[in-house]
């Protein structure tokens, strides 16, 4: 297959995706930016009980 073939392929498949609208975006991406809020929160908490638990173990 030739290069432009492909890039004539790639430009067909592309017509076929259900792209997201604005709106969708802006709520995928807002989930995304809270749980790795949530989850950074999450490990930070236990990593900060773990590093009391650790000092007072090795103290």
């Amino acid at each position: 297959m030739s290069l432009g073939g492909y890039i004539r392929d790639t430009k067909g498949e592309l017509k076929h995706v259900s792209w997201p609208t604005k709106r969708q975006s802006i709520v995928f991406t807002a989930i995304v930016v809270a749980v790795s809020i949530i989850v950074a929160a999450y490990l930070g908490l236990f990593d900060f009980i773990f590093s009391l638990i650790l000092e007072n173990i090795i103290l």
